[in-house]
């Protein structure tokens, strides 16, 4: 989305390596500022000319797949914010609030198969300025609960929707490695259902201590610790909406 502007004619991405090929037929400076804004330590290690390169056509195949992780992750965002205020439970809320954020990732994915750069600029800074403003009512409310005299919250709900979740990640993540898809969108897609498999676990956790101790405290941890993921999360689409 940053190099949208320019005439780019295909972009090779290595994550593990943190490694980006650009093919392009324009001065290589405007292209290395645009990266440098992203704040991701972007340098340039080497440039070359090529004549002939392969471009990997997106498939119907892809969009199929990212179309159900994503209702998967809209669908349980609903779930657990419903049961998450019902039962008490920040961790439950900001583990909803996890969820949208990744159902934003994978709808900027879509649009990434196929879609106007406008178009995706413009999804990225809604996605981003609405995981900011319920992170920071979740921020408020923790808060309250931390000052106040708060009920216990409800440790069987919390567990049992945690599990329910952690089995539709774990659901998303084999539809998403048995694609064996190596373009960047969807690997990026893996990486965030795969945090979501540790933050399912951490409320999970949140929900045995609420037990075990009989106090809120190991929730209203849990949920403050993924409400600064989100936040952290929604900075850098953001800049990427820029």
């Amino acid at each position: 989305m940053k190099l949208s502007e320019y005439d780019i004619a295909k972009l090779e991405f290595d994550l593990e390596k943190r490694t980006l090929f650009v093919y392009h037929s324009e001065d290589i400076a405007p292209i290395e500022k645009a990266l440098s804004e992203l704040n991701l330590g972007s340098k340039v290690l080497s440039t070359s000319s090529v004549e002939h390169f392969e471009i990997v056509e997106d498939t119907s195949k892809q969009r199929s797949l990212l179309w159900t992780v994503l209702i998967i992750n809209f669908a349980f965002f609903v779930v657990e914010s419903l049961t998450g205020f019902v039962s008490k439970s920040m961790g439950l809320v900001a583990d909803s609030l996890d969820m949208l954020a990744d159902a934003s990732v994978y709808s900027l994915s879509l649009f990434a198969v196929g879609g106007s750069a406008l178009r995706k600029k413009n999804i990225a800074k809604a996605a981003g300025y609405f995981q900011i403003v319920l992170a920071i009512i979740g921020f408020t409310e923790v808060v309250r609960r931390f000052i106040g005299v708060e009920e216990i919250p409800e440790f069987k709900t919390m567990i049992i929707v945690s599990i329910l979740a952690l089995i539709a990640n774990g659901i998303c993540l084999f539809l998403l490695q048995k694609s064996k898809s190596k373009e960047a969108h969807m690997r990026a897609s893996m990486i965030f259902t795969s945090n979501d498999v540790i933050i399912n676990l951490g409320v999970i956790t949140a929900g045995t201590l609420v037990y075990l101790i009989n106090s809120s405290y190991p929730d209203l941890i849990v949920g403050t610790i993924v409400f600064v993921l989100v936040v952290i999360g929604a900075i850098r689409i953001l800049k990427l909406g820029k």
